[in-house]
């Protein structure tokens, strides 16, 4: 587990100089932090997502996903969870700054990119969709190598910092999604790792990167998308892969 616990501390520290940069710098600043982070969170997620083996897995698995999640309402239950997080742990700044302003369009513009749900949502999302996630847990449970996770870590810092200085202090407790996630992987590897094929891997992380897209069109405010909605269509990349490969699609 002390990957897991060396990864989430990267993210906590990332977060905290995020945030002493934001507070630091004008909104025009702070549109063009958001803006960065949105266009990097693009070019990871195409990265990732073109990485595909079947574009029918990959389609099958974003629309089915989609809807279960949007039956099950994933997105506004992370989102219930972020503002419960916010009522019994932090200050919020957005309230503040709704009340401050005398600009509505300022507001307005700001929310997003202040509100702590919002924040973490994205944040968790981002740092737990990956297939380095699912691998380094597994050879730091398995094999005891901690090189992937390392790695991650040091990732997943830098983007803190960029997230955290563009939608605020959400970031800071995506950590704790780090913790439960990459905590269970680790621990239960020895009985998940004969499951997983290598290419089940290559679609779970090319639908990680479609997701981790999504976080970036709505850091640029091009549409507002649910992403947390489609989190299903991870599993089901998975469980897609020997579906088709007996259809022989």
């Amino acid at each position: 587990m002390i990957a897991v616990f060396v990864n989430c501390a990267t993210v906590i520290v990332g977060s905290l100089i995020g945030l002493i940069f934001s507070r630091k710098i004008s909104k025009n600043l702070s549109d063009i932090v958001s803006a960065a982070a949105g266009i990097v969170s693009v070019v990871i997620g195409l990265q990732m997502a073109f990485k595909y083996n079947s574009i029918i897995v990959l389609s099958l698995a974003l629309i089915t996903g989609g809807l279960l999640g949007s039956w099950w309402d994933i997105d506004g239950k992370i989102l219930s969870l972020g503002k419960w997080l916010e009522r019994r742990f932090a200050k919020t700044e957005s309230t503040e700054t709704a009340v401050s302003s005398t600009d509505k369009n300022e507001k307005d513009s700001a929310a997003p990119k202040q509100n702590f749900a919002y924040a973490f949502l994205n944040a968790s999302v981002l740092f737990c969709v990956g297939a380095m996630s699912i691998v380094g847990s597994f050879k730091a449970g398995i094999d005891k190598d901690y090189t992937l996770i390392f790695t991650k870590s040091i990732l997943d810092g830098f983007m803190a910092i960029v997230f955290s200085a563009a939608m605020g202090p959400g970031t800071l407790f995506s950590a704790l999604s780090i913790l439960v996630y990459q905590g269970l992987l680790t621990l239960s590897s020895t009985w998940l790792e004969p499951f997983i094929s290598e290419a089940m891997l290559t679609e779970i992380s090319a639908t990680g990167g479609a997701l981790i897209i999504m976080i970036g069109i709505n850091l640029l405010q091009l549409r507002t998308l649910k992403t947390a909605n489609y989190l299903p269509a991870i599993i089901l990349a998975a469980l897609f892969v020997p579906a088709v490969s007996l259809l022989g699609i």
